[in-house]
């Protein structure tokens, strides 16, 4: 595991205490209790889209030179949206690091992946409808006991 740098320590920790203090809608984050630079997060697929009634899970991994280099971003439930398990590319994401700007938020980084997800794009991966990806995204979470011990709790 990397050690993340006193700035990415502290930038994380007042992410994080901003992020209780003034949630961001829809969306659930936490830091591993382990490792600062890894954050789980859920959406809670918002009404009137096509995500409605389910929760994606999904993972933050920061670089130790956070807030100077952006995280990579992972959907790790089926959405439909995004491939799963794999390094989206967004351009809040490492994988456009010339478009990042470092004062940028672990909230900003999450309102803007919601955006995305449920914006009407010609990308999206599946064209269900949304009782499906509802019914996928909870099948396929209530199986993972690390998951619904730290989030459906909190949900």
């Amino acid at each position: 595991m990397s050690k993340p740098s006193r700035t990415a320590s502290a930038r994380l920790r007042a992410d994080y205490m901003r992020i209780k203090r003034d949630p961001v809608p829809y969306v659930t984050a936490e830091p591993l209790p382990s490792n600062i630079l890894e954050w789980h997060y859920v959406v809670e697929g918002p009404e009137e889209s096509p995500y409605a009634g389910g929760f994606y899970h999904g993972k933050l991994v920061f670089p130790m030179e956070y807030p100077f280099r952006p995280p990579s971003i992972f959907m790790i439930s089926p959405s439909g949206r995004f491939k799963t398990n794999t390094r989206l590319c967004l351009s809040i994401s490492d994988f456009h690091p010339d478009t990042w700007n470092p004062a940028w938020s672990v909230a900003t980084i999450l309102t803007g992946l919601l955006s995305f997800m449920v914006s009407n794009s010609q990308f999206i991966q599946y064209s269900f409808h949304s009782p499906v990806l509802f019914v996928i995204s909870l099948f396929y979470l209530c199986q993972r006991t690390t998951f619904s011990k730290s989030f459906f709790l909190s949900i």
